[in-house]
């Protein structure tokens, strides 16, 4: 038998860590994003997105706030799925 969490609760807990950031601007950009889209989340795509939720504050919100900051292509949609929720996207992203 495993200790690992269910699906629901590891969907609780990535929501809790997006919407307490230790920012309000990304406690508000990811939190939001984040209820809107965990409930759907399977396996997978939520240890993908966990993955996303672990990485600075600072480098976060460089890569979906200046269009041209990402250097991480492993996180290319998740950012512009974030920048497009939020209608931030520019012509050509």
């Amino acid at each position: 038998m495993t200790d690992t969490p269910d699906l629901d609760t590891r969907r609780r807990r990535a929501l809790y860590r997006a919407e307490h950031r230790g920012t309000k601007e990304m406690d508000w950009l990811l939190g939001r994003y984040a209820a809107a889209k965990l409930p759907g989340m399977d396996d997978a795509t939520l240890l993908h997105f966990e993955r996303l939720i672990a990485i600075s504050d600072v480098d976060l919100h460089n890569w979906i706030i200046k269009h041209d900051a990402l250097v991480d292509t492993t996180f290319e949609q998740d950012i512009y799925a974030i920048r497009a929720f939020h209608d931030l996207t520019i012509a050509g992203h």
